[in-house]
Parts: C-alpha cells; structure tokens; sequence
C-alpha cells in the first residue's frame, strides 16, 4: 500500500504519490515527536533541572547529529536520483557507503563525549545541578547514536527507493521500545521499591531504542527484491561514491551547523535573561512545536524522494509542481494547527508539564502562543527546501538556513534582550524564532519561484546535469 514504484513517482498521480510517500513518514515523525515528548512528560514529574537539562544539551545533540545528517540527505537524495535513472546498483553500494561513513563517524564522537561531556554543557551555563544531569543525558544518548545514526541512514535509503513504509516501521520500533521502558527506567513507574534512575533512564530507554531500530533496518535490508537492499555484491568502496554523497550532504551538514550553533547561543540568552525557569519553558515549547513541524518535515523528505526521481528520469516540469502541491496544502495544514496551539496553550502545559507554576508556567504559555502565530510558515519552508534538495541543490537550503537563523533570529533574539529590552527579556528570545520563521518562508518561497518560472530554470539544468552524468 505505502511502495510507489518508479513508474508512479515518474509518471502517476502526484496528488496520491505525496499522499502515499507522506502518510507513512508523518507517522513515522509523529512517532519521532512522540519519543522526545514521552522523555519530557516523565522528567517533568521528577524536577524542573531535569527538563531544563534536556533542553539545555538538545542544541549540543543536534550538533553531534551531524555526520548522520551528512549521510542520511546524501543517500535520500542519490538513492532517488539513481533510481529515477534506472540505476538500481549505483542506489545499493550508494546506501552502504552511508551506513558505513556515519557508523564510523559516529563511534568516533561517542568516544569525545564520553570523555568531554561536563566541559561541553559547562560551556551553556553554571548551575553544576544541571550540567550534571545534562552531561549525563547527552553521554548516554550519544552512544546509543551510533546505531541511531546506522538506522537512519538506511531509512534514507528506503525512502529515496520510494518505500516509506519501512522507514516508518523501524521508527515505531525504536520509538515503542523507549516510549514502553521511559515510566520504569525514568520513575520506577509499578515497581515497588524503585524510585527509577531519573535522567539516566530516559536516556538509557532511548539509547536501547536505537539499538531496537537498527535491528529492524537490518533485518529490512534484502527482504523484498524490488525494494532498497544491500548484500555482497554492494560492498566495496568507491571515492566517486565518497565523493557524491560528501557532495551532497556536506552542505546540509552545514545547514544544520548553523542552526544547531545558533539555537545553542538562543539557549544561552534564555539562561541568561530567564534563568531554569526560562530554559524549562524554551524546552517544553520546542517538544510542543515539533509537533506541528513534523507533517511538514515528512512533506520536504517525501518532495525530496519525488523530485529526486524526476530529476533522474527527466521530468523536471512534474518535479516543480509536485513541490508546489505539497507546499499549498502543508501551508493550509499548518495554519490549523497554529490556531489550535494558540487557543489552548495552558491546558497543553498542564499535560506535558504539570509540576510548572509561577513564573515557568507563565513563559511556557507565553512561548506557545508566539510560536503558534508562525506556524504556517513550515508548511512552506519544508516542502518548498526538500524541492530544492531532491534537485541536488542543497547548498540552497543551507544558505537559506543559515540567513534564517543568523540572519533574523540570533540578531533579534540578541537585541531584543540585551539592547532593546522588551518589558519581559526572554520574549524577545520567543519572538525571534517565531520571527526568523516567517522570514524564511518568505524568502525561500520567492527564491523557489524566481528560479524555476523560467524555461531553463533550476530543476531543468538539474535534470540536464542528471542526464548527462
């Protein structure tokens, strides 16, 4: 139900490819969301720090995804593109270049952390309470990666093929195993006589859940001779396929640089200005957002896989309507979901943190609603940057990234707090990313536009370089 076959991305109904490539993913990401909520939703029934500490090392996490985020765009996209030219060997041995480059990758940074994590969170703030627990969750999380970051990868792969439903199965898989151990390992949740290990448990369920995906991703592989697969005759190494694949997701490795890096000093002038208290409701409003990000993520990976295959077989005029279907209908989508949030945010809150009163409380419901009033702008900078990724053109979404949060949304956040006080400082902070958001929107959308009005625009030099490759 959830395989599109090369046939039907080319040249079937692109209303029921999105739908069928999309479905899967937004689960799959709704799952995803529902793995960083359930740690949130535990920590907040044991302290403040405890949250705090998770939102504090979230920037440094994303930071550390890095070499995974390097692999997984590079073989989304080359899988796709090799697909859509018919090349089902090039799209295999590319899919294990990937698994292997960011399992090294990623060892490697499980030693550091292991070694530097205090000095890594000490950096953000000075409560030692924190730093500790910080240090703690990101030492654990970072090690259960290395097999996260396997895992996803070779979703990559299955998603550049045009199967979705795998992806998401490894998802669920990794997302139950930590969602079902978070109330024992975190609070000791119906055993008597133990209290839990705190924030060592949450991570540890989430390190143990990326061990339970990667067993599934590899048992996936090979499965179904007409899906994405890797055996024997895809190993080797080949430096024009190093060299494609750091080609392409070395600039969306940098566009996650940048954000991660920007979002790491944003959470610094929320400590600075606001203290833990500011830091817990920074956190409890980015678990919140993501989910309503999450359909417009699983959109942009789903145009990316679509755009890539037609580049690859030659239809660059379906591949840029295929983006602006997904973008009108994920910007109507969004809007909802905007208005949902902003009418309801105490009682959101009272779900996800129910420990916050006074001053937390206050900032939580304050950051909800201002970043429910920007929130139809994912529906445009997702779809509308995985448009521009499935062409091969990621260097576009860097820059596009890059601009959106040094741009807008550290200067504002900056100013705003430090230079131009507003009345309470760390809504300056919320404002900025709201801010930055819409901006980005903006921007892009009118870049999409400008680039492939034309006759001989983007999308068609891609798939005239495609062709000629």
């Amino acid at each position: 139900m959830f395989d599109l076959s090369r046939d039907e991305i080319t040249g079937g109904s692109l209303p029921r490819a999105l739908l069928v490539l999309t479905a899967p993913l937004v689960v799959q990401q709704y799952v995803v969301v529902v793995q960083q909520i359930v740690d949130v939703f535990w920590l907040g029934r044991v302290s403040r720090n405890a949250v705090s500490a998770v939102g504090l090392v979230a920037p440094l996490i994303g930071l550390l995804a890095l070499a995974t985020s390097v692999a997984t765009i590079g073989c989304r996209v080359l899988v796709a593109q090799h697909v859509g030219a018919d090349d089902a060997a090039a799209a295999r041995s590319t899919g294990f270049h990937a698994t292997v480059l960011v399992g090294a990758a990623n060892l490697l940074l499980a030693v550091v952390v292991l070694w530097l994590a205090p000095d890594l969170v000490g950096v953000l703030l000075s409560d030692e309470a924190v730093i500790q627990l910080g240090a703690t969750y990101l030492t654990v999380t970072t090690v259960g990666r290395v097999f996260g970051g396997m895992s996803d990868t070779i979703e990559s792969g299955f998603v550049g093929w045009g199967d979705s439903r795998m992806s998401m199965l490894i998802n669920v898989v990794a997302v139950l195993t930590n969602v079902v151990l978070d109330p024992f390992l975190v609070v000791g949740w119906q055993l008597p006589g133990f209290a839990g290990y705190g924030i060592f448990g949450a991570a540890l369920a989430t390190a143990l859940g990326y061990v339970a995906g990667f067993t599934v991703a590899v048992g996936g592989l090979g499965v179904d001779s007409t899906s994405f697969s890797i055996g024997r005759a895809d190993l080797g190494v080949s430096r024009d396929t190093v060299r494609s694949l750091l080609s392409v997701g070395v600039p969306h490795a940098g566009q996650e640089a940048g954000r991660q890096i920007a979002r790491l000093l944003v959470v610094a002038i929320v400590a600075g200005v606001a203290g833990s208290a500011g830091l817990a409701a920074y956190t409890i409003g980015a678990r919140i957002a993501t989910v309503a990000f999450v359909p417009a993520a699983a959109v942009g990976s789903a145009v990316s896989s679509i755009v890539g295959q037609n580049v690859g077989a030659g239809n660059p005029d379906r591949a840029t309507r295929a983006t602006w279907l997904a973008a009108g209908a994920t910007t109507a989508g969004m809007a909802v979901l905007g208005v949902a949030q902003y009418s309801s945010p105490a009682t959101i809150v009272s779900v996800f943190a129910p420990t916050f009163s006074g001053i937390e409380l206050t900032y939580t419901v304050a950051y909800l609603q201002i970043l429910a009033v920007g929130y139809w702008a994912f529906g445009l900078i997702y779809p509308i940057q995985g448009g521009f990724n499935g062409a091969g053109k990621t260097t576009v979404s860097m820059v596009a990234t890059l601009l959106q949060y040094w741009g807008v949304r550290l200067p504002v956040a900056a100013l705003g707090a430090y230079v131009v006080v507003f009345s309470v400082p760390v809504h300056a902070a919320f404002w900025a990313i709201t801010a930055s958001n819409v901006a980005c929107a903006v921007g892009v959308t009118a870049y999409f536009w400008a680039q492939t009005s034309g006759a001989t625009g983007l999308i068609e030099r891609a798939a005239t370089a495609a062709a000629s490759d």
